[in-house]
């Protein structure tokens, strides 16, 4: 069981790594690569951070905030690619919206809703710095990159819970009435 527990965040890690092979690879500017390894350092340490705080509620969390985010940026992506949205200032395709973006942001959005904004304020700063990038290498025009961020931030309040929260619901039964107090530790 152990060695299950382990595989996991290798696979997670390599998986997340291989989003940044292109930048290392290609013929970019320094500049640009250092917003790809930081588009994929950002998900690798915000899922690693998970298990030093022994959250699995956390992981299962991140997981699927993060593949709501790409699944619905990637469905954006391909419908508005036929569209005047969906060239970049480059000439390339696929620009609404930016998914480098919405990439590092759902992961900095899962910090800050998960663990509060000791958390988010560096992981935001991180993405705020990759928005920057993608805008000063023309990839993607403003209205990209804010849309790539909506997407994020907006999967990540529905999908993310804060750590350690308290919730309190009124039960209403047809002969009583209570409260529901439920308390995560």
């Amino acid at each position: 069981m152990r060695t299950l527990r382990f595989k996991w965040p290798v696979l997670a890690a390599a998986l997340l790594g291989l989003h940044a092979l292109p930048a290392v690879a290609g013929s970019y500017s320094n500049l640009e690569t250092s917003g790809d390894v930081l588009t994929a350092a950002l998900p690798i340490t915000s899922f690693a951070i998970t298990y030093l705080k022994d959250d699995v509620d956390g992981r299962r969390e991140f997981l699927r905030s993060n593949a709501v985010s790409l699944a619905l940026t990637t469905v954006l992506r391909v419908g508005f690619n036929q569209t005047y949205l969906g060239e970049r200032p480059n000439g390339n395709r696929y620009a609404f919206p930016s998914g480098h973006v919405a990439f590092i942001t759902a992961s900095a959005a899962f910090l800050q809703d998960r663990y509060g904004w000791k958390y988010g304020v560096p992981a935001y700063l991180a993405a705020g710095y990759v928005s920057w990038v993608r805008l000063e290498n023309h990839h993607h025009r403003t209205r990209d990159v804010i849309a790539g961020a909506a997407v994020s931030i907006g999967v990540s309040k529905l999908c993310v819970t804060p750590f350690g929260a308290t919730y309190i619901a009124p039960i209403i039964g047809p002969e009583w009435l209570g409260i529901r107090i439920e308390r995560s530790f």
